[in-house]
């Protein structure tokens, strides 16, 4: 009750503020809406709440990106995977390492240092993590940088000293809950999430107070609707062709047993933010195990969308992608917001680009499925989705619990890596596509009985990967595709997957990383048409952005090998399957680039 009358008082003040004609509470977040609102800045992760990806900036374009230069150079003295990209707010460069997770702030004039945080962590925590030590980044709102760290504590510190304001403790990092994720600055609350479902960690979502570090609100991906946060009256999900409420325990009626108490459905993806809804939106992980036999039924509501209310954690709706996952299509990739036209009609969409194959489209206020197309056409697990139900339909001969554990179900396409991982997608309102770094990758499948055991691997299964059949030996392509249709427009193939977030500026530019370490500029209009093309030290698997200072436009990529395509390389391993099966699939990967882990930023000559 006091909960509902605090959200009453707070809408009548924010309906008599807007009544005077002020600027409202309603606002993501004042400072950090300010600082997005300004392209000489990269403010946030995505560069805006609604996971673009898209910069206003044009001094760099296609007329003249083949000129750009290394402007400077920095070495975060890390050699694992370097994922995410730094922040540029108002000349002040604030820049992430993988584990340890250092952070650095750095004066954009001179280059200087101006503090450095280094976090004293255990260990302990490098072999609970599964696929690399990677860190996606930093948030930054009203002079407090928030860093969530490998062994779960999420942490905010001063802009101008480096000091520690708040830390608080997200998960426990001896069963394996640890954390990878960039944090997300929603209004007044800080939202992160938790890794570690190859350890059983159950996953969730929660919200912190910016300013104290109190838990505002925990939402579970699975069990009991109360600890989920869903009224099963009141949130929806996509069924028999229309929106409709979930229901009572729609969750726990879709587990066996206690078998949701390690469950999966971890969170360590990014997350989107609209204000016109007052939703953040995000997708949850596989269910654990790995091996489907253990666990029967649609394992609700691992593998699904998700939009909450940013103040209470409430679900509004949510939708699953692939019922009782039998393949590991993680379903933590970006939500996209975009207001495109889907089959003539002007709608306020999401757009993502799932694991599985899939590329979906759906009606961000109501959670409606409006499209579902494979954006690879090698995906074969499934023939298609019924638009009615929202399912998959599974092909037999691919199906790893039909085949049944201890039987190797070959030619599996995606691979557990999927058609694209975390590895974020742009958005170019001027074309009005969408710009995905892809895998290119199948595999074979083997499950195997596992006994769960606190803070030891909880997998169940033995993968291989390689290069999709028919592909020249091309691990990767970078593809436009149109969301309101569900089609591909253009492919560009790469030798390995395209591990790198990609980015689109007013210039009519997508730029993107390889896996070798290009950076590579593409025309927007026709991503067969390279045009900057530039090998930084070590393999691309970090977030492309730009930023301006004092008139100049720059660019720049994390290099620095590792993330799960190159765990081989970044822990040393050799066998096949290790690296869950990635390692035999990218051995060639060692031939073409070496362990790094810096920071290249280019510009225009002088």
């Amino acid at each position: 009750m006091k909960a509902s009358g605090a959200r009453s008082n707070w809408l009548l003040g924010s309906a008599c503020i807007a009544l005077l004609g002020l600027p409202t509470l309603s606002m993501a977040n004042a400072d950090v809406e300010k600082n997005i609102s300004n392209p000489k800045n990269w403010a946030m992760q995505a560069g805006d709440m609604f996971n673009q990806r898209y910069s206003k900036l044009k001094q760099i374009n296609k007329g003249n990106v083949g000129k750009m230069q290394v402007a400077w150079t920095f070495s975060t003295g890390v050699l694992r995977g370097h994922e995410g990209s730094p922040l540029v707010i108002d000349g002040t460069m604030y820049l992430h390492s993988p584990f340890p997770n250092k952070v650095f702030a750095i004066d954009i004039d001179t280059q200087k240092i101006l503090w450095k945080y280094e976090p004293k962590q255990d260990p302990a925590v490098i072999p609970q993590m599964c696929c690399d030590t990677v860190n996606r980044g930093l948030a930054y709102a009203e002079g407090k940088v928030f860093l969530q760290q490998a062994d779960s504590n999420l942490v905010a510190l001063d802009a101008k000293s480096g000091k520690v304001v708040w830390t608080v403790k997200n998960g426990d990092p001896k069963l394996g809950a640890v954390n990878t994720n960039a944090p997300h600055v929603f209004k007044d609350k800080v939202i992160t999430g938790i890794s570690g479902g190859e350890w059983g960690v159950r996953g969730f979502l929660a919200a912190y107070d910016i300013n104290t570090g109190r838990q505002v609100w925990k939402g579970y991906s699975v069990g009991p609707d109360s600890e989920m946060l869903i009224d099963p009256d009141k949130t929806t999900t996509w069924m028999d062709g229309a929106v409709k409420p979930v229901g009572k325990d729609s969750s726990l009626k879709t587990w066996q047993g206690d078998q949701w108490k390690i469950g999966g459905g971890t969170t360590w993806g990014w997350y989107s933010y609209d204000k016109a809804t007052n939703a953040v939106y995000y997708g949850t992980g596989n269910p654990s195990t790995w091996n489907p036999a253990q666990r029967p039924g649609d394992n609700k509501w691992s593998m699904s969308i998700w939009s909450r209310d940013v103040d209470t954690g409430k679900v509004n709706w949510v939708y699953q992608m692939t019922p009782f996952d039998e393949w590991d299509f993680d379903g933590i990739n970006e939500m996209i917001l975009a207001d495109i036209p889907v089959k003539g009609k002007m709608t306020k969409a999401l757009v993502h680009f799932d694991r599985n194959g899939f590329g979906y489209t759906l009606d961000r206020v109501t959670g409606a499925l409006l499209v579902a197309e494979k954006y690879d056409p090698k995906v074969n697990w499934a023939t298609h989705v019924d638009m009615k139900s929202g399912r998959p339909q599974v092909v037999k001969q691919y199906s790893t619990a039909q085949n049944g554990p201890d039987v190797n179900t070959k030619g599996i396409c995606p691979a557990a890596l999927g058609s694209k991982d975390q590895q974020p997608a742009s958005f170019d309102p001027n074309t009005g596509l969408f710009y995905v770094p892809t895998n290119h990758v199948c595999m074979d499948y083997e499950p195997f009985k596992v006994e769960y055991t606190a803070g030891q691997p909880y997998v169940g299964a033995t993968l291989s990967m390689y290069p999709a059949p028919g592909s020249h030996g091309g691990m990767g392509n970078y593809i436009t595709w149109n969301a309101g249709t569900g089609k591909i427009v253009q492919s560009k193939a790469e030798k390995f997957s395209v591990w790198s977030g990609s980015l689109n500026t007013a210039g009519g530019l997508s730029c993107y990383g390889t896996l070798e370490g290009y950076l590579k500029c593409v025309d927007a209009k026709d991503i067969n048409k390279e045009l900057f093309k530039f090998k930084t030290p070590s393999g691309i698997i970090g977030n492309v952005f730009t930023y301006e200072h004092k008139g100049k436009q720059y660019m720049g990529v994390f290099s620095g090998i590792g993330g799960w395509a190159g765990i081989g390389m970044a822990a040393g391993l050799e066998k096949d399957t290790d690296g869950l099966g990635a390692v035999g699939g990218y051995k060639e990967l060692n031939q073409y680039t070496e362990l790094g882990g810096s920071l290249t930023v280019f510009a225009l000559p002088n």
